[in-house]
């Protein structure tokens, strides 16, 4: 891994350079993509980004115009957007022309769009390079900066003449209904660092707290921001765009007239003179210059979302408003906290990189690309440092709160970059069912129907997943107890959440209930130059600790749900899982393997807190229950897996395969099978003993050496998946011809190498030719011309399973992929 300090100087420089290698052309690309309301993205990304307007998620148009101009010709250029069409082409003050486009590229938190620009002198070699970088920093090792609802939009130049730049946005920022009427005005921000900073501020003038209107939210303010050496002004669109055309800058007036979003559409604009030619005046003496601009774009709401917490409704306040004093104080320390965050995204984009092409492919690397910030797209952090919380939406399919069988699927992303999330993705659903506000004996589908009103289900009628819920929960309440222990910071989960001093054991012990085993330092960490650091997750001594504290509090409910899956896993009637959309169906035999692997996750649970006999009784039923499951779910000849027991000519992605891989269950090949879990709890044994804790490592165990589920059974799935592979990849089972890629990667993440490959290409594929419009779906149909079958998913946060692979190869100590063929 690279150390932050090696990568400091030259931030800015690999933010363009780290991008160059990104090979895919996928629809549509990240721009300003940090939570479900500040969600920009680059439509028909095939083509000149001047093609059309940038959009919200759900495709509506998102004002962001920029123009260049070059002054000695009078000529202007679209670069972003469609502001060509409020310009008059027969104009005789400018001329309105095209750059030469040279395309997007992309890493996992940075989109750069490439533009030439033609020399006055009419030669080529002579053109300016101009770059638009956006960035959505996602910074593993620093909760503080990820809570941020903000992104960086920097225009990078390199020629030998002058150029003007002018970028606006409009009121599509803060609603999704056009005839909302809005407020603005500047302000300007004085600060030691910056002079002062100019920030637009735009907000609808009645606010509808934690309401929607095409899942835009219709409550909030947009801060846009720049610094002070360029021009300002709020006005009508054309009439400003024309006014820069003509004059090549803005004329410092707010126009004071508050209306509609597209009444005389008020937009809010800056424009910046770049000097890049000789003050000689001596074209042949004429030297390339660079210069460069940043400008930020925030969207800030308090509170957040609305809470069914265990005192009540609550209404939850931001996480970033632990650290700053004011939204001024935020907007100051994000714009000059940029080279920090920077270096902190670019450290994690090359690392993804690195990971996934040795994982899988290039192709492989820049999936995982582009599905990280999709993947965050769908969060927004809350609570305090003392006790973090991280909200979810459903984006898309319905829009529900903090839906588990939606976290599962993400939950990849969040082992591989930082775990410490996923314990804050569950705690707003382990503080609500403790609370005593869900009557069902299974956990809960979601935390309330729409997004961000998190008001539960106290009558118990949320969607019909029992079995689904409790096993993604008891997975992934081991997988994150399993990320706690570890040895060194090879041997972790994530190498970021092991960065950092190890939480103080005797604190930890001395805190009450009302604060987090996960709770973020009181005092933030400087490392190597870099502020505002996490500490680690978990570690050698405090993991232990951490795990029990945690699981003590909640033990009641995961036994309760083992419970459910005890009685009815095994044989699930008719009901739901995951795929709804596929409908109703009894004796699901990829549902009832996931209520096993749960069983066998809570045997593990149990022996953390020192519950023997429940560890005991709960690894004999699913060792029971495996051999079942085997015996009514494959085909007669052993060939493959049924989509249902009873269902003789069918057969199924069996992606619950890969939870009992991820969580040490299956021990092929020399490494050991043990997992984190079991370590906690060995080295737990004698709690007076807190300071005398063992490192933690995968080690050998009671019955650890044999395969929960046969070996057999992978292969056999591994083999069947090349006989029913189509164009765009792997389907997700008899019934149609449709695919769902989170399950096609975990699938993959467990198949042989060959496999594997196959069924990456096959997607890559079809990220290169889908017909689809909208950021990565994860439902599509691998034949025809790959398009949505309906329903139409898209921007869901469950692509986080592209990242299967890369959890899987950290876990079991670093060892979880070697019987995959990782590595190899």
């Amino acid at each position: 891994m690279r150390s932050a300090s090696a990568l400091t100087a030259i931030a800015a420089s690999l933010l363009i350079s780290s991008t160059s290698a990104s090979t895919l052309t996928p629809p549509v690309l990240p721009l300003i993509v940090r939570n479900p309301y500040l969600s920009t993205w680059l439509a028909n990304a095939r083509e000149e980004p001047w093609t059309a307007w940038p959009m919200f998620y759900t495709s509506q148009s998102v004002g962001l115009a920029v123009l260049a101009s070059v002054p000695s010709t009078s000529t202007v250029y679209p670069l972003l957007g469609r502001p060509q069409d409020s310009l008059d082409g027969s104009a005789s003050q400018y001329n309105i022309s095209f750059p030469k486009y040279l395309g997007a590229q992309y890493d996992a938190s940075t989109t750069n769009l490439s533009y030439s620009i033609p020399s006055p002198s009419g030669s080529s070699s002579e053109n300016a390079e101009l770059i638009l970088s956006f960035l959505s920093p996602i910074t593993p090792t620093s909760t503080m900066r990820q809570s941020i609802p903000a992104g960086y939009l920097t225009v990078h130049v390199k020629g030998s003449f002058d150029l003007d730049i002018y970028i606006d946005v409009n009121g599509q920022w803060v609603s999704g209904n056009r005839g909302s009427e809005i407020e603005w005005s500047l302000a300007e921000t004085d600060h030691e660092g910056a002079k002062h900073l100019k920030t637009w501020q735009v907000k609808r003038r009645e606010e509808q707290l934690f309401t929607e209107w095409a899942d835009q939210a219709e409550w909030g303010t947009l801060h846009f921001t720049a610094p002070a050496d360029v021009s300002h002004e709020a006005g009508t669109s054309g009439l400003l765009r024309q006014h820069f055309s003509k004059h090549g800058m803005l004329r410092n007036a707010v126009d004071g007239e508050f209306r509609r979003i597209m009444e005389e559409e008020p937009v809010f604009a800056f424009s910046k003179h770049f000097n890049l030619s000789s003050s000689s005046g001596d074209t042949e003496l004429a030297s390339v210059k660079e210069d460069s601009i940043l400008f930020t774009l925030a969207h800030i709401q308090d509170p957040v979302v609305q809470f069914a917490s265990a005192r009540g409704l609550t209404y939850m306040r931001p996480l970033w408003e632990s650290y700053f004093t004011s939204d001024s104080a935020l907007l100051t320390h994000h714009y000059l906290d940029f080279k920090h965050a920077s270096t902190l995204a670019t450290n994690y984009s090359l690392q993804l990189a690195a990971d996934a092409y040795a994982s899988g492919s290039t192709n492989y690397k820049d999936i995982a690309a582009l599905s990280a910030r999709q993947v965050l797209g769908a969060t927004s952090f809350s609570g305090t440092p003392a006790n973090p919380i991280l909200f979810l939406k459903e984006i898309s399919s319905n829009g529900n709160s903090q839906t588990v069988d939606v976290i599962f699927p993400a939950f990849p992303f969040f082992l591989y970059t930082n775990p410490r999330w996923l314990a804050y993705l569950l705690e707003p659903l382990l503080e609500h069912m403790l609370s005593g506000q869900y009557p069902n004996m299974y956990t809960m589908h979601d935390l309330g129907t729409h997004f961000p009103n998190m008001t539960g289900h106290a009558d118990g009628n949320d969607e019909y997943m029992p079995v689904e819920e409790c096993g993604d929960m008891l997975i992934m309440g081991l997988a994150l107890v399993n990320s706690l222990g570890y040895g060194s910071g090879e041997e972790a989960q994530s190498i970021w959440s092991a960065m950092g001093a190890e939480k103080d054991v005797i604190a930890l012990e001395a805190e009450g209930e009302n604060v987090s085993p996960f709770a973020l330092p009181a005092t933030l960490e400087t490392r190597e130059g870099i502020s505002a650091l996490d500490n680690a997750f978990g570690g050698p001594t405090a993991g232990a600790h951490q795990a029990r504290k945690w699981l003590f509090r909640s033990y009641r409910l995961w036994k309760q749900w083992t419970a459910y899956l005890v009685d009815y896993s095994l044989e699930p009637h008719n009901q739901l899982c995951t795929d709804d959309f596929a409908g109703w169906l009894a004796l699901q035999t990829n549902l009832a393997l996931k209520g096993i692997v749960g069983i066998k996750a809570m045997s593990e649970l149990a022996e953390v807190v020192g519950e023997e006999g429940d560890a005991k009784f709960y690894r004999n039923v699913s060792e029971v229950y495996v051999r079942k499951w085997e015996e009514y779910g494959m085909s007669r000849d052993g060939g493959r897996a049924k989509l249902a027991y009873d269902w003789y000519g069918s057969w199924t992605t069996l992606y619950s395969l890969y939870a009992d891989a991820l969580l040490c269950f299956h021990p092929t090949g020399n490494y050991s099978s043990s997992s984190a879990a079991t370590n906690v709890a060995s080295n737990n044994n004698n709690q007076q003993q807190q300071q005398q804790q063992q490192p933690l490592s995968p080690s050998s165990k009671k019955g650890g050496s044999k395969n929960f589920i046969p070996d057999h059974i992978y292969t056999t799935q591994s083999h069947w998946y090349t006989t029913v592979l189509q164009r765009y990849g792997l389907p997700l089972d008899s019934r149609h011809l449709y695919t769902k890629s989170d399950w096609a990667f975990q699938a993959a993440a467990v198949a042989s190498p060959s496999t594997r490959k196959q069924i990456l290409e096959r997607t890559a594929r079809w990220v290169n030719e889908t017909e689809t419009d909208r950021p990565f779906t994860d439902l599509f149909k691998t034949e025809e011309k790959g398009g949505f079958p309906g329903p139409d998913f898209f921007a869901r946060p469950v692509v986080g399973s592209h990242f299967a692979g890369l959890a899987l190869e950290r876990a079991c100590g670093g060892r979880g992929g070697k019987g995959f063929g990782y590595g190899i």
